[in-house]
Order: structure tokens, then C-alpha cells, then sequence
């Protein structure tokens, strides 16, 4: 940290969720400084560092690992560069957040998490887990005011737009395509919810339209120990007038589901209406998730929290994610 304390940040990659979500957050946070944006486009990150006023502007990669007065790095490159990226900030004693995936493989978040001290100073930003929403539902199921939760349905399914040819279209950078990008978030947030319970056996489908590498669709049944269900969708190509992000959760004594949140419980007095007041918020929940995930990795940098379960647990995520795409491939149940 520099002399007034403040916890300076450099942001890897200056694609579109660096300039819409983590620099517009990072530059207005009380006790941050953005040291600086690297992009393997020079131009790019000229550019979005004049945009947002950066002072230390744009600079290489190599030479933001290697600058002491940069405590902490957010990685925003493509999904394929995230596992190098990642490895090169742990050993330059950066504390690192990475944008989900960690990495393509199961063996590539392990050969992360072997890195020394990479458990407390790495975050993966699973931002729906910053929800209040989330939180307030995974509070229920966790008491056991929802008695034996037995199922639980989410889904991203997102309208269908023009889409331009990007790097989220190639399947050697990507790892897939809806699944990987809209799915894997919602599966996070069910196990989250759910405690992470052993993954017993998982079955999926996914449609990868005529010409194109990856899926636009997926769904998959993934069956849990304790007779425990997720069930789960996600789409880049919903025919409708509005994306759609859901939640339920089914309990022997209750349910919950968002968005809207709504939580309901058996009582003595009969089924009653529970949903928390969540305090208002200027901000529409995906970029307040957003903040409340890099205040928290603020707060781990300063070392006044520490790290949370999310790159540990993206070992278990990962696996799942390979074995839905096996499923899908061999047309077949699959134990992971």
C-alpha cells in the first residue's frame, strides 16, 4: 500500500466486464487507487486508462508484476489466459481476484491452488454469491428454517442478440459457451447455497448451433448425495422480451426463489410469508454484488478478512463442468 494507506490495484485486461463493472467500481472506492490497466493491446489500454483517469495509465503486463507498490492484481483477460495470469501474480506476491473460470480445467484450478499462499491471497469473482438476495436464501437453507432441502432449479437464460465473433465463440479460449459462461455461475451459487454436497451423478444436454464451436444452450440434471437434485439451464439465445436469471428452492418445510426474493415456511399457524426487507439499494443487484465483492477483496488485501471458499471450492466446480460436457458429448449419464 502506498503512503496514505490506500490499497493499489492494477486490472489485467481491459475487455468489456473490466470496463463496465471492475474500473467504474475501482476508481470511485474509498482507500483504492488503480495503478494501472495492461491489455495485449497497447491502444485498448491507452485508451480505457484515459477514459478512466488511471494515473499510472497504461502499462505492460510484466512490468505491473514486477512494480512492489502494486498490492493486489484483478484478472480480466480471456477465459484461456486466466490460469498463467493468475500463476504469474502469485509468484510476483500480488493478492489476486480472477474472473471466473480460474481455469479451463479441474487440474488447471489444482495446479493454481498448489502455488504457495495462493488460499489467501486468491478470490475467483463469483459475484451472484455477493447477492443480498443469494446471501439472505443461503442463510435459510443453512439454519434449516427450510427443513431437508431436496430440490433446487436456477437458470441464465439470456435473450438472443446479434453477437460479433469474439473470443467467447472459440472453444480453445472459452472451454464452451453458454454453459461456461452463463452456467457455471448458477451452478456455483446452487452448491454454495446448498453447502457444497458431493456430486454424485450428472447428466446434460447442450445445443451448439450449425458452424459455431461452443453451445448457446444447456440444461443438466446433477443429483446430489441425500437424494438432493439441481436442476439447471442457461441460454445466449432466448426467444423472449427479457433476459430471465431464477432461483428456487424446495424444502420439506419451506421455499425460497428469486428474483423476485420470496421466502415461504410451514408454521404452526400455517404456511406464512418470511421474505427478509433487504434495504434498499441505488444499484441494480449485479453491480452492487459486484461492489460488495471488491470491498471484500479490499478488505482481504488489508488484511482485515480473509480470503473466501471460491478458488478451493472451484476444484469441485470445475470437475462438474467437465463432466457435464462428457454427458453432453456421450450422450450419457456420467459420474464426475
Amino acid at each position: 500500500m502506498n503512503p496514505r494507506g490506500n490499497v493499489r490495484v492494477a486490472v489485467l485486461g481491459a475487455g468489456a466486464i473490466a470496463q463496465v463493472v471492475h474500473l467504474p467500481i475501482l476508481t470511485r472506492m474509498r482507500g483504492v487507487e488503480v495503478a494501472a490497466v495492461a491489455d495485449k493491446d497497447p491502444r485498448t489500454a491507452r485508451t480505457i486508462a484515459e477514459r478512466f483517469r488511471i494515473a499510472g495509465g497504461a502499462r505492460e503486463t510484466e512490468d505491473v508484476l514486477a512494480d512492489d507498490t502494486v498490492d493486489a492484481v484483478v484478472v480480466c483477460t480471456p477465459s484461456h489466459r486466466h490460469e498463467e495470469n493468475v500463476l504469474e501474480a502469485l509468484r510476483a506476491g500480488k493478492f489476486v481476484l480472477c474472473e471466473k473460470p480460474l481455469a479451463l480445467t479441474a487440474g488447471g484450478v489444482e495446479r493454481v491452488l498448489a502455488e504457495e499462499g495462493a488460499e489467501g491471497r486468491l478470490q475467483v469473482a463469483m459475484n451472484q454469491r455477493f447477492r443480498a438476495d443469494a446471501r439472505a436464501i443461503r442463510s435459510f437453507v443453512q439454519s434449516g428454517e427450510l427443513g431437508e432441502v431436496f430440490y433446487l432449479k436456477a437458470g441464465w437464460l439470456n435473450r438472443a442478440q446479434p453477437r460479433g465473433r469474439t473470443w467467447r465463440e472459440s472453444k480453445a479460449a472459452a472451454g464452451g459457451g453458454a454453459f461456461m459462461d452463463l452456467g457455471i455461475q448458477m451452478l456455483d451459487l446452487a452448491l454454495w447455497i446448498l453447502g457444497h454436497p458431493k456430486a454424485e451423478r450428472i447428466s446434460a444436454q447442450m445445443h451448439r448451433p450449425a458452424g459455431s464451436e461452443v453451445e448457446d444452450a444447456a440444461a443438466l440434471l446433477l443429483r446430489l448425495e441425500g437424494d438432493r437434485v439441481i436442476n439447471l439451464e442457461a441460454s445466449w439465445n432466448l426467444l423472449s422480451a427479457r433476459d430471465r436469471q431464477f432461483l428456487h428452492v424446495l424444502g420439506s418445510t419451506g421455499s425460497a426463489s428469486l428474483s423476485p426474493l420470496a421466502v415461504y415456511r410451514e408454521m404452526s399457524t400455517g404456511l406464512t410469508e418470511v421474505t427478509p426487507q433487504l434495504p434498499p439499494g441505488r444499484e441494480n443487484l449485479f453491480t452492487a454484488s459486484y461492489r460488495s465483492e471488491l470491498q471484500h477483496f479490499v478488505e482481504v488485501v488489508r488484511g482485515e478478512q480473509p480470503a473466501d471458499s471460491s478458488a478451493r471450492e472451484h476444484v469441485q466446480l470445475l470437475r462438474l463442468v467437465e463432466a457435464a460436457y462428457r454427458s453432453a458429448e456421450e450422450r450419457r449419464e456420467v459420474v464426475p
